[in-house]
């Protein structure tokens, strides 16, 4: 049986495998894993390296189970790429290698950093069809994702966790999860058709929006705080302009459009933030 439902051998297969990866989406944590690890100071490759493909291979694993709980489970997507065959063995190599890094996080970095990094995977795996039923965990489980891989990437170089990677995980989860009700609100006819019951669903699209800004807000408060106290260097701040200025931008576009503005300035805002980090300008 073949894995692509696009045609049989190694060119339709390999181009089936590569469909799930969705670099908008799966840069972010990558890169998060790697800010995790420049916060700690002294970084080590090897660390650093297993780190970020546990992360990888953790969210590659969420997009491949999400598509075949949709397509080939509920029968809710009008295709797919994979075939049933095709999601299970991508799922069986991306778990592999998942554990594979876990263990060599276990090795070179230490047992905490492979035990802060195996909940990305429990999230991956279980956000279909677990997590993605109730508006909180629908919403919250791609930036949970974010905040462990920061956590985590910290923990592979320092062996310890401290206020520094901690506030930014807590900014990125709840800036994230503003990102994401209005990401979700893009599907808001089609989840209350099915009863899937996102922030929008829940809400309402304008109730949802408000929520989802409140919570962006929040988070770009947070960093100003968080400045203030010292716990984040001063231009840092910079980053809350950065990505404010999307966010006012985004404010009256539609779902898509302030979905497309709103991921693109969360990367601008992890610039920002590393560059302040890295490089301390105003220090």
């Amino acid at each position: 049986m073949p894995l692509s439902r696009r045609g049989s051998g190694v060119a339709p297969a390999t181009r089936a495998l590569a469909s799930q990866v969705h670099p908008v989406f799966m840069l972010p944590p990558v890169a998060c894993s790697l800010f995790g690890g420049v916060l700690a100071g002294a970084f080590a490759p090897l660390s650093g390296a297993l780190h970020a493909t546990a992360i990888f291979a953790a969210v590659y694993t969420a997009h491949v189970k999400d598509g075949y709980v949709d397509f080939h489970v509920r029968g809710e997507d009008d295709d797919h790429p994979l075939t049933e065959r095709g999601c299970k063995g991508a799922l069986a190599a991306s778990t592999a290698l998942f554990f594979a890094c876990l263990g060599g996080l276990w090795l070179a970095a230490s047992p905490g950093a492979a035990l802060l990094t195996l909940p990305t995977w429990l999230v991956a795996y279980h956000h279909a069809p677990q997590l993605d039923t109730n508006p909180v965990t629908a919403t919250t489980g791609y930036p949970l994702g974010i905040a462990l891989s920061i956590l985590g990437g910290y923990y592979a170089q320092a062996d310890a966790l401290g206020a520094v990677p901690l506030a930014f995980a807590a900014v990125f989860l709840v800036l994230l999860s503003g990102v994401k009700v209005i990401d979700d609100a893009q599907d808001f006819e089609y989840d209350r058709s099915i009863d899937k019951r996102t922030v929008a669903v829940a809400l309402g699209p304008r109730r949802a929006r408000t929520a989802a800004y409140a919570l962006m807000t929040a988070a770009l408060v947070l960093v100003v705080g968080f400045a203030a106290l010292a716990v984040f260097p001063p231009s840092s701040v910079a980053a809350v302009a950065g990505f404010g200025a999307v966010a006012l931008a985004a404010r009256r576009a539609d779902p898509t459009l302030a979905t497309m503005l709103l991921v693109r300035g969360s990367y601008v805002f992890l610039a920002l933030l590393l560059v302040a980090v890295w490089f301390r300008p105003l220090a």
